[in-house]
């Protein structure tokens, strides 16, 4: 015979070992209880009378916790949903190109932004996607990702308390990736404002998003870094956050303690595609000053210099006497530029813009395009040796200029790979030597980006042949692509070394 479970008793026979236990303790309360290492299975103590029920009560409404703080932003962040046609101009919009496209190689393989796009299965291809924003004033202005709205034959936001409402698209900057949208019809919806201030390394943050299309969902965590470059367009100055992002998150805030944005979620680092507890946020400080212009003209302008720059190496600051590798050094300022009417010359070092500190090249870009043209600003550089100041009023970023000699450029390239560089002959750029093209400018989100390339560097061969002209890289590009392979090794000069890049044979 069996026996027959006693009822009084467990029906587990486990032998819970002193060491299979887990001692909690409230240090507030100083109450315990102690859990063995199986599922469910608790053992009681005899506790004093002072650890009463609602002492613990008492001890659990005093802990601290962020639901105070959620409760006042999270009716302000919205889901934003949108719908591209997957045409042939379009069809690959569905794989955003930080998340899905063959990034083999590149340094910049596994940061992804994350718009969460899915296909219909229909004879005109729609496609829809998911991602996040949140609302800056109570008339409707919410700020999101470009990427996530880009292309977007429409769009749609989904308030916290599932209200669905039609929106348009204000403006955009691509180089930021932020974009600004607009709900009609409402004067009454909750808003958030931007933080005043950078948030220090160490300080809490709470993200805010709508990961996978779930709806509205909060994760906490701590500012890990500031200043990050990801080499995702040429102005990066991300806030490094481990509050854990996923898909759908991106455009979605990320909030002090204040209730006040710090930052918006743009990209993430991820191996295995989900968050592993590293994203990065565009500084309030930046989309700020973005969003006010996209409110006012729908488009970006920028501050313009207009000097090609390289960083001081540690080198260039031993031959110029200086204490720290720091600052950008001008290899040639444009003929007519601000900088030129200013008096800079071919070797003057940058150190200082309005009394701030220029670290590199990348951050003399970064300051300069934060302020508007027109706007008269002072420059630390050091000219032969001596330390003086410079005022300069900026110009406008020529755009159009670029504009015009990229159309020029892709009608020499027509047909061949595309490589996302506008080309010239180092002969006819200052400074360059005689050898090779000079990259004179890079689409921030094209595959030369993705593999590293700056404004400056120069191709001295293609696939085995030295190149002195475009048309010298569309020769060598089209042998490549008609010899069946998959990517070019091109020898890059750069500001300090030389060096081999394979790019990918991707048809433009």
């Amino acid at each position: 015979m069996h026996d027959q479970p006693n009822p009084s008793r467990p029906t587990s026979r486990k032998v819970l070992k002193p060491h299979r236990l887990a001692l909690l303790a409230s240090v507030a309360g100083l109450s315990f209880a102690v859990l063995a290492a199986g599922p469910g299975n608790y053992l009681p103590l005899n506790l004093p009378a002072w650890t009463s029920s609602a002492h613990a009560a008492e001890t659990t409404s005093n802990a601290p916790g962020f639901a105070d703080l959620v409760s006042k932003v999270k009716p302000a962040v919205i889901s934003v949903s949108v719908r591209i046609n997957g045409d042939a101009e379009n069809g690959n919009i569905m794989q955003n190109e930080r998340m899905d496209s063959d990034q083999s190689g590149s340094p910049f393989e596994q940061f992804k932004r994350f718009d969460f796009r899915i296909p219909m299965p229909q004879r005109h291809e729609v496609i829809t996607g998911e991602g996040s924003g949140f609302f800056i004033s109570p008339d409707g202005y919410a700020v999101t990702n470009n990427h996530v709205v880009d292309h977007a034959q429409s769009v749609h936001v989904t308030t916290d308390d599932g209200t669905v409402y039609t929106a348009k698209v204000i403006g955009t900057d691509k180089k930021t990736d932020l974009a600004l949208i607009k709900v009609d019809g409402k004067k009454d919806f909750t808003y958030v404002k931007f933080a005043d201030a950078l948030p220090r390394v160490g300080d809490w943050v709470v993200a805010v998003g709508n990961p996978f299309g779930l709806g509205g969902t909060v994760t906490a965590g701590i500012v890990s870094a500031r200043g990050r470059d990801i080499g995702a367009g040429p102005y990066d100055d991300y806030i490094q956050i481990d509050a854990p992002i996923n898909k759908g998150n991106s455009g979605g805030p990320a909030f002090d303690m204040n209730g006040n944005v710090i930052g918006v979620n743009t990209a993430i680092y991820s191996p295995s595609g989900g968050s592993v507890g590293i994203g990065f946020d565009i500084p309030s400080e930046t989309a700020k000053l973005v969003v006010a212009q996209l409110k006012d003209k729908g488009y970006v302008t920028r501050g313009w210099l207009g000097v090609q720059v390289q960083p001081v190496t540690a080198d260039i600051a031993d031959s110029l006497g200086l204490k720290q590798a720091r600052g950008a050094i001008v290899d040639n300022p444009q003929d007519g530029s601000p900088a030129a009417k200013a008096g800079i010359e071919a070797g003057d070092v940058i150190t200082a813009v309005n009394g701030a500190e220029v670290k590199d090249a990348r951050d003399l870009a970064r300051h300069i395009s934060m302020i508007a043209p027109g706007t008269s600003v002072k420059l630390d550089v050091l000219h032969q040796g001596q330390a003086k100041t410079l005022t300069v009023a900026l110009g406008e970023m020529p755009n159009d200029r670029h504009a015009n000699a990229g159309e020029q450029q892709s009608r020499e390239m027509a047909g061949t790979p595309h490589l996302g560089l506008q080309l010239a002959p180092a002969a006819d750029v200052d400074g360059s030597g005689d050898k090779g093209v000079v990259v004179t400018a890079i689409d921030p989100d094209g595959p030369a980006a993705e593999h590293g390339f700056r404004i400056g560097d120069i191709i001295l061969n293609v696939g085995g042949k030295n190149v002195s002209n475009v048309g010298d890289v569309r020769t060598a590009l089209n042998a490549a692509k008609d010899s069946g392979k998959h990517s070019v090794l091109m020898r890059v000069k750069t500001a300090d070394a030389t060096r081999f890049v394979a790019m990918p044979l991707a048809k433009g």
